[in-house]
């Protein structure tokens, strides 16, 4: 009889003040005096702005899925939402990664609100991610919700890992993608979605 593995408990989430005086901690740690008046404040602000940047951990994307519509007159063909804008976070260096986000689906008698989408990719995107790791959740919770005959997800990203460090190199995107269903089995439904995605450019 195989092993099963025992899931690790989830760390205890620090307190607000400990996240503080990580703040501080890595200012002195960089060679700053965390006593002047510029940096007094800026623990409070990094923490504020933490709970900003990653918002996405305290809400489920799925949820945003739920409510769906049927009345669409037999609609089933491809629905899209192009250039949704994000702010994400490297899991590997905490450099940001903005981005863009297109987002298709072929519906299977229901669809969603648009802006629900939008809110799936925002959900993740703030969170520390990788683009491909992104890219698959974005793609999994809207097929695993909607059920729909295919889905679609790219996404084109600017990496500040690789733009203001180590390598240096600027003006460099990086896209990924994950096609389900009907857009990987249907080279024409695919290349539509590629086209309307490059539509008026």
């Amino acid at each position: 009889m195989a092993a099963t593995r025992k899931k690790e408990p989830k760390p205890r989430k620090p307190s607000r003040r400990q996240a503080e005086q990580a703040v501080r901690t890595l200012l002195l740690w960089a060679g700053e005096d965390t006593r002047r008046e510029g940096l007094r404040d800026t623990p409070k602000r990094v923490a504020q702005a933490y709970e900003d940047w990653f918002g996405g951990y305290k809400v489920n994307p799925y949820e945003f899925l739920e409510r769906t519509f049927e009345e669409v007159e037999g609609y089933d063909e491809m629905i899209l939402l192009r250039d949704i804008p994000f702010e994400s976070h490297c899991e590997h260096h905490m450099a940001p990664i903005i981005g863009k986000a297109h987002v298709g689906y072929l519906p299977r008698r229901k669809v969603v609100g648009i802006s629900k989408l939008a809110r799936v990719v925002e959900a993740y995107a703030r969170r520390f991610q990788v683009q491909e790791k992104m890219t698959a959740q974005i793609a999994n919770c809207i097929h695993e919700v909607l059920n729909p005959k295919g889905v679609a997800v790219v996404i084109e990203a600017s990496h500040q890992c690789m733009t203001t460090r180590g390598i240096h190199k600027s003006d460099v995107s990086m896209v990924t993608s994950q096609m389900i269903g009907g857009f990987r089995k249907d080279a024409r439904t695919r290349a539509e979605f590629m086209r309307l995605i490059d539509a008026q450019r």
